[in-house]
């Protein structure tokens, strides 16, 4: 279907997915970067900064001064690593490029301490034994310059009328964008997303806390067999030698492998840390590679649902740190996701969703929302098809509700 705009109800689309299922297929690839991948990490900093910029604008103004944040890059350090000791000597450098308000009026909104304050605070989080007065340097980029075609700049507000009210019926999307969404996970991507989950996980960190943080899960199904690929740091500190080292990753494998035992019904072939067989073990002096190096990047990771699925629909947008106002690159990204929930659970089929937009649309009205369903009979199953568009509707109603959680809750994007 072109994304061509239509009118009144015709926006919503059902349709039958012909497409073989996702468990039909002969072949299935999935990967997951973890919290502690400098691309993740990247993500969950430019969505903390969003957070803080606005709450920190809603107690201070009651609305949340336009801004995006989600071009945020990390440099990683330099460490001294060996058995025994793992130490940073050159910290992490996050640089913050974008575009937001630094005052309204003449009330200062505290820019550089909230993008400190959002940096360090998830730093903490996913690695061990960060400081961030001796592990972190943070560098603004962030401008408060005109955009094209405004009569005044958005991100200098000259008073709280200048901002727009969470819920504001003038609010339009920020951009043109497509998005997409399924449900429900198939059982290698829930095997996938739930071993980085397991590792990450607090329970697992207890009895383990000389692991590292930045795990990268690869999972592939050949027709029935499965097959995993697990790369998990330890830290460097805890390791006495590579004997202890190739032992403490037994101990870990076989944990790892009751879990996938566990949520596949069946053993999987599970090979943890290849980097090892040339000799060398993966250790870190915090638990990920940005302790030497690495960069990452906003968007160059998961994606909404928390995974990478080239055999799935799946949108290429980089939602985090974006704002939750009005960017629908974002808000559409999150509400296709769960969408696709709903309809799947409301049908008990595997649900798709597609959504297009263009610039200026009204955030309750995009141009096209299209739900895929599979073994789907059409005209037959009207009544369920009305409720689904009821769903749809309803849902795209209420995005300031979405708009809300994203700023007070949190939504997991990556």
């Amino acid at each position: 279907m072109s994304p061509v705009a239509t009118t009144g109800e015709d926006f919503i689309s059902v349709y039958p997915n012909t497409a073989p299922p996702i468990e039909a297929l002969p072949y299935e690839l999935v990967e997951r970067k973890g919290v502690g991948h400098p691309d993740t990490m990247c993500d969950a900093i430019a969505e903390r900064a969003s957070r803080y910029y606005s709450l920190f604008c809603l107690e201070h103004f009651g609305r949340v001064a336009h801004h995006w944040f989600d071009k945020v890059m990390l440099y990683g350090g330099q460490a001294d690593i060996d058995y025994g000791r793992g130490d940073i000597l050159t910290p992490y450098t996050v640089l913050f490029a974008g575009k937001g308000a630094y005052r309204c009026g003449e009330q200062e909104i505290p820019l550089v301490d909230i993008l400190r304050r959002a940096t360090t605070d998830v730093l903490s989080e996913v690695t061990t034994g960060f400081d961030p007065s001796r592990h972190l340097r943070v560098e603004c980029g962030i401008v408060d310059h005109q955009g094209a075609g405004r009569g005044h700049s958005r991100y200098r507000p000259r008073s709280t009328a200048d901002l727009v009210a969470i819920g504001d019926p003038t609010l339009k999307s920020n951009d043109c964008n497509l998005l997409h969404g399924y449900a429900p996970l198939s059982r290698l991507e829930n095997a996938v997303l739930g071993v980085e989950r397991l590792i990450t996980g607090a329970e697992f960190k207890a009895a383990n806390p000389d692991t590292g943080w930045d795990v990268k899960v690869f999972g592939s199904r050949r027709e029935g067999r499965f097959g995993l690929i697990v790369n998990m740091p330890f830290l460097a500190a805890g390791i006495e030698s590579f004997e202890h080292y190739l032992h403490r990753k037994e101990q870990c494998h076989k944990v790892v492998a009751a879990y996938l035992g566990h949520v596949l019904g069946e053993e999987p072939e599970l090979l943890l840390n290849p980097t090892d067989r040339n000799g060398r073990p993966y250790l870190t002096a915090l638990g990920s590679v940005a302790d030497t190096g690495d960069v990452g990047a906003v968007g160059r990771g998961n994606r909404v649902n928390g995974l990478i699925t080239p055999m799935r629909a799946m949108s290429i947008e980089a939602p985090a740190g974006k704002n939750p106002l009005d960017h629908t690159g974002k808000l559409y990204g999150v509400l296709a996701h769960q969408l696709a929930q709903e309809i799947s659970e409301l049908t008990g089929r595997a649900a798709e969703t597609h959504i297009f937009t263009s610039k200026e649309a009204p955030l309750s009205r995009p141009d096209e929302v299209v739900v895929r369903l599979t073994d789907w009979s059409g005209e037959a199953e009207a009544g369920l098809e009305a409720r689904i568009r009821e769903t749809v509707t309803a849902s795209l109603e209420s995005m300031d509700d979405l708009t809300r959680n994203l700023i007070e809750s949190g939504v997991t994007m990556w």
